[in-house]
């Protein structure tokens, strides 16, 4: 399944990602939107302490992808830029 609404598709991230944020900033870091495109593939960035942190990839599947894929069933994966 395809986003065909990608200015819905960011709206839905990106609620999505502000109930994450406060996790986040409790770590000193924080996470952002950076693309989304048709095919489902989202970019995000970790920022501060979360930039660095050895288990980024791990809060990236285990957490960020499974929440994302769960609110926009159209998402195929997530990336970290």
């Amino acid at each position: 399944m395809a986003i065909d609404d990608i200015g819905q598709a960011r709206q839905i991230i990106e609620r999505s990602l502000e109930d994450m944020r406060p996790h986040f900033r409790e770590d000193g870091g924080d996470i952002m939107l950076v693309d989304v495109d048709h095919e489902g593939i989202v970019e995000v960035r970790f920022l501060g302490e979360c930039a660095q942190c050895p288990m980024a990839l791990m809060t990236l599947r285990a957490g960020v992808e499974r929440l994302l894929m769960l609110a926009l069933p159209g998402i195929k994966r997530i990336e970290m830029v």
